[in-house]
């Protein structure tokens, strides 16, 4: 039986077998052509048996050495960075760091080597079983997850020690973080491990924060687009078929999860593969953001403010560009939870991008999107602040109406020229259906006053014509809504609409035309429900959920006849009549969206071809 020596102290010298001079005779007789003991020191360097004392014994002479280990022994010092230092004896770690710490010192050239080998330790070991030559397993280590705490600790003084003694350490990292960044269909364990440390390398090296931040959401949303809001409520659906019992547990791997408010004796896991490794990587980004923002318990101000400028910079370069994500925008929305300032200076963003004409389209279109999901959602925005917003919103559509009416030409109802404007009319729309209530609430004769000084009618009855592009779902449930209250009757208007021309698209392959009517107003609510378990549960108590009307006033003839929806929440996910098929549509192409995923809340897509 081969016993250890990590079992026992070195105190006491240890004898050990080796072969050939001391390391500066080695060098010696390898400057003069002889490469046999050389040879020989990259051998036991590199024996999987290697025991601490041999390790201890070899660094501190390869350190007496460092100055002639230039360019040319580089074989060498990647054999002794390759040595299993990670999780042995303290004695060990102590004196391989010394070595890091000269090694780069001496000899710089030698700096991405080192970085390199301390970021493969950021993701749990893997092992190999092998039986009669044959690699039978290449599965992660059960018993190591014990230590990856200590593990970690150990990667991240080394990774300390060497940006102390190479200041310039910073600008060499972020290459090396995304080349080691793991596949995003590795386990949510081996990327949440290397998460887990790039945020803990964004912590003591700050000035790098904003560029690990960047890489990390542009992993997750890779994630996210890969498992739309369909596929993962079908996936629930299959494993509530298949599931008899109680759902599975999953336990947080780091102290910080803890501060996720969730019991983890019924921690439950999201079924879908892709959505669960997401699930997983925003649960530890959203630890993470407490963490940074909270010191004690108490919101730490200017740390918040700091954080929260570099989340910006990443969601205007990476998420707001980004159709379709589910779940990463809510990285945003859980810091603005945290104080109203943010919650204000979000919204201003948004706006300053919806209403600047220098703006691609898209982007102000993406951004009237989020500003109304934002303030339908968010249950910690007040009545006031939502007051605020819709007197912006409403004032620059009528200015809009007044620029189109000054111009001279007949308005046409075109998304290619208008889309801002369309995108905008059905925010607001979305925001009053969701929020009439506490605008009404308390005094009702004001409210009504306040939801009629917004001219409505005007809006609705312009040239424009918003309702006909707008959503059909918003578009009914906002008519039913100011029908009530009699501030503006949509109803003549969306009759029209109907009876009009269904528009004909020819294919891009060729062959006969398709007839529809379509939605080509890009629809997006980013802002949806949020489908994913253990992270959810810090959005839940953040988040407005739909709720049904209690007097049936409010559907018209047509839409009340639909049948109920079980555990239908959102008021996006009804059915639409089967009269108004609906192709989903983005600016960007017709063809390539008929089979988009149905993540932004739309109703089901249909597609009909006259016969």
């Amino acid at each position: 039986m081969e016993i250890d020596s990590r079992e026992f102290s070195i105190a006491s010298p240890v004898k050990s077998v080796r072969f050939g001079g001391s390391v500066s005779e080695i060098l010696a007789k390898h400057e003069q052509g002889d490469s046999s003991d050389y040879d020989l020191l990259k051998h036991q360097l590199a024996d999987p048996c290697i025991k601490d004392a041999q390790i201890i014994s070899w660094l501190q002479e390869i350190r007496s050495c460092v100055s002639q280990l230039n360019k040319d022994h580089e074989q060498l010092i990647y054999t002794v960075l390759k040595l299993p230092w990670i999780g042995r004896r303290q004695a060990v770690v102590e004196e391989y760091m010394t070595f890091l710490g000269n090694l780069v010192s001496a000899q710089t050239v030698y700096l991405c080597a080192c970085l390199k080998m301390v970021v493969t330790y950021f993701t749990p070991m893997r092992v190999r079983i092998c039986v009669e030559g044959v690699n039978i397993s290449d599965s992660e280590d059960e018993d190591e997850y014990e230590n990856l705490s200590r593990n970690f600790d150990q990667c991240h003084k080394a990774l300390q020690l060497i940006a102390r003694y190479v200041p310039s350490t910073s600008h060499f990292l972020m290459p090396v973080f995304q080349e080691n960044f793991p596949f995003i269909q590795k386990s949510s364990r081996t990327l949440e491990c290397y998460v887990h440390n790039l945020l803990r390398v964004s912590v003591y090296i700050p000035s790098i924060r904003r560029d690990i931040l960047e890489l990390i959401i542009g992993k997750m949303l890779q994630l996210d687009v890969s498992a739309s809001r369909s596929d993962i409520e079908e996936a629930e659906e299959i494993a509530m078929q298949n599931l008899q019992g109680h759902p599975l547990k999953e336990e947080g791997l780091f102290d910080m999860d803890e501060d996720m408010p969730a019991n983890p004796s019924t921690m439950a896991v999201t079924s879908h593969s892709v959505a669960e490794r997401l699930d997983t990587l925003m649960a530890v980004l959203m630890a993470y953001v407490k963490d940074i923002c909270h010191v004690n318990g108490s919101l730490h101000v200017e740390r918040t403010k700091e954080l929260y400028r570099d989340l910006l910079s990443v969601f205007d370069k990476l998420i707001l560009p980004t159709h379709a994500s589910c779940h990463v925008q809510y990285i945003l929305f859980y810091l603005c939870s945290f104080r109203l300032a943010l919650t204000e200076a979000f919204l201003d963003h948004l706006w300053k991008i919806l209403q600047n004409p220098s703006q691609p389209a898209i982007l102000r279109q993406a951004a009237a999107g989020y500003l109304g999901s934002f303030l339908a959602r968010a249950k910690f925005i007040p009545v006031l602040t939502v007051r605020a917003c819709l007197d912006l919103l409403i004032s620059w559509i009528h200015g809009y109406i007044d620029s189109q009416n000054s111009s001279g030409k007949q308005a046409c109802c075109d998304i290619n020229l208008h889309g801002p404007f369309y995108s905008t009319c059905q925010a607001v729309f979305y925001v009053l259906i969701f929020r009439h209530r506490a605008l009404l609430e308390g005094h009702m004769k004001k409210g009504l006053e306040y939801l009629q000084s917004l001219n409505l009618e005007r809006v609705v009855m312009c040239q424009l014509n918003p309702l006909k592009l707008c959503l059909p779902t918003v578009t009914s449930m906002f008519a039913a809504i100011t029908r009530k209250y009699q501030i503006v009757f949509c109803y003549n208007v969306i009759e029209r609409n109907n009876r009009q021309l269904l528009p004909v698209v020819r294919s891009s392959t060729g062959g006969d035309c398709v007839t529809t009517k379509t939605n080509p107003l890009d629809s997006f609510f980013p802002f949806d429900p949020y489908l994913l378990k253990r992270s959810g549960q810090a959005i839940e108590p953040l988040y407005q959920v739909w709720e049904e009307f209690e007097d049936t006033e409010l559907l018209s003839p047509r839409t009340s006849k639909q049948g109920p929806r079980e555990d239908d929440d959102d008021f996006l996910y009804g059915d639409t009549p089967k009269a108004d098929a609906i192709v989903g549509m983005t600016p960007n192409s017709f063809d390539s969206n008929l089979c988009s995923p149905n993540s932004i809340g739309s109703p089901p897509i249909t597609f009909q071809k006259p016969f």
